[in-house]
């Protein structure tokens, strides 16, 4: 499956009074991670291919996380995220998170593809074709 890596330098105002990230602000840098990952996959960025597939979004429905190493201001993880499967309108997306090579943070997301209908509520879509082949090479 599709896979893509990015670098996140902590920044002071990611950190708790403990001096360590305060963890939902891990789920930010999976959400950046996530369309980075889609971008690549795409070859344009989010506000493109929102439009080009005229998706409302792709809003997360479960996220579980284990946290085995904290990482603090100054430090710089590498978020590795891939493709672990895909549904009908739904694909789950894997995140190892590594400071200094050694493994930080598993987390696991699944998101839908999701339209508006004709009243503007969001309703999930089958993943296009074309979608389903660039994530699952």
């Amino acid at each position: 499956m599709f896979s893509n890596s990015t670098r996140v330098f902590i920044q002071f105002g990611d950190c708790d009074p403990a001096g360590i990230v305060y963890y939902p602000n891990y789920f930010r840098m999976f959400d950046n991670a996530t369309a980075a990952l889609l971008s690549a996959a795409f070859g344009m960025n989010k506000r493109q291919w929102v439009a080009h597939y005229g998706i409302a979004g792709i809003p997360m429905v479960d996220a579980s996380s284990r946290f085995l190493i904290p990482s603090q201001y100054g430090d710089e993880i590498e978020i590795r995220t891939s493709i672990s499967e895909l549904g009908r309108s739904s694909f789950g997306v894997l995140h190892h998170v590594y400071r200094d090579d050694a493994l930080a943070i598993e987390a696991r997301e699944k998101r839908v593809w999701v339209q508006r209908d004709e009243t503007g509520a969001i309703r999930s879509a089958a993943l296009p074709d074309d979608v389903r082949e660039r994530l699952s090479s």
